[in-house]
């Protein structure tokens, strides 16, 4: 479908009643799940893709809201070597705080069917008061100390009812904060 136009933003106010992950259990749990929440959004319909996307959100959480860059940490989708790259060479993030994750954590789908594609988060690190104690907690740990601030959905392919993936005529972007 053709758009008058091609980025746009949106400040959603968002009730979760179940989800993909069927996570609802954990509402009230943990500061990562809740029923009730805005979610802030950005869309490219064509227009800009990920370099510009990974620059434009680090300069938002960093230059902006003034987080510090050593609390964030990075997740990409384990075969998305572009959005590696663009968060570790251009951005400057250091390689061991880019974490490389499934589908189940970075392949976003809104069905069966499709739009989809990789994921790229930013997360904060709460410190070790909030962690497990483990020497190996990292973001994808299980505990609280690391908490996602953003997902930046790079639209890039049609999922067919086979389970292939088709590259769309048009990329996107579709993020929540």
């Amino acid at each position: 479908e053709k758009r008058s136009t091609r980025r746009a933003c949106s400040s959603q106010k968002c009730l979760r009643v179940s989800g993909k992950h069927n996570d609802l259990e954990q509402v009230g749990r943990t500061p990562r799940h809740h029923t009730f929440f805005e979610m802030l959004g950005n869309f490219s319909f064509g227009d800009y893709f990920k370099q510009e996307a990974v620059a434009l959100a680090w300069k938002l959480m960093t230059r902006v809201y003034g987080l510090d860059p050593a609390r964030l940490w990075i997740t990409v989708f384990r075969d998305d070597e572009e959005a590696h790259r663009i968060w570790t060479s251009e951005i400057g993030v250091p390689p061991e705080r880019v974490g490389r994750m499934d589908e189940a954590d970075n392949f976003w789908s809104m069905g069966d069917t499709g739009p989809c594609g990789p994921c790229s988060e930013i997360h904060i690190d709460r410190g070790e008061a909030f962690g497990c104690g483990k020497p190996d907690c990292r973001v994808g740990c299980g505990c609280d100390r690391f908490m996602e601030l953003w997902n930046l959905v790079f639209m890039e392919f049609d999922l067919q009812a086979d389970g292939s993936l088709k590259p769309l005529a048009a990329r996107g972007l579709d993020t929540g904060m």
